[in-house]
């Protein structure tokens, strides 16, 4: 799916201004409200835009210690395992991957007694055979997609 400069826009805002109404948007690219509409219709059926919850501190809720785990799993349980970590409410976010483990998962915990609490839950799950932790000390590049956003909506732009 092509994303043009005016998807780059629209995008751009969404991603600074979420809380303005789509009449704002409209008035601030000018452009009619109903084509804002469209192009936002077609950019979520397209998966581009995926959500529009607000985004949350695991921190300010009690959790800021930010831990990756990668967890092995016995071969054939990949789903079984993946279930289970869904169970898990400190698991924020688990990924199937290639390399050193089958899973990585990053965790949420109120400090390092209790994710080490949460790795020995992890480890006693059926279809685990070993976990390796890997704890975040400060964050560096906050999750964006803004310049992501941006090169794709320049490359769209460049004549081919």
């Amino acid at each position: 799916m092509a994303v043009d400069e005016l998807d780059t826009r629209i995008l751009r805002l969404l991603i600074e201004q979420p809380r303005s109404s789509v009449r704002e948007y409209a008035r601030v690219l000018g452009i009619a409200r109903g084509t804002l509409q469209a192009r936002l219709d077609r950019l979520e059926r397209d998966g581009v835009i995926t959500g529009t919850g607000p985004s949350l501190s695991p921190a300010a809720l009690g959790h800021p210690v930010l831990a990756f785990v990668h967890v092995e799993v016995t071969q054939g349980h990949l789903d079984e395992v993946g279930d289970a970590l869904a169970a898990v409410p400190e698991i924020i976010e688990a990924f199937s991957i290639t390399g050193g483990g089958d899973l990585l998962t990053r965790v949420a915990a109120r400090d390092n007694g209790h994710l080490e609490d949460i790795i020995q839950h992890l480890i006693q799950l059926p279809g685990v055979v070993r976990t390796r932790t890997e704890v975040a000390l400060r964050e560096r590049v906050a999750h964006r997609l803004l310049p992501l956003v941006e090169a794709v909506g320049r490359a769209a732009g460049t004549p081919r």
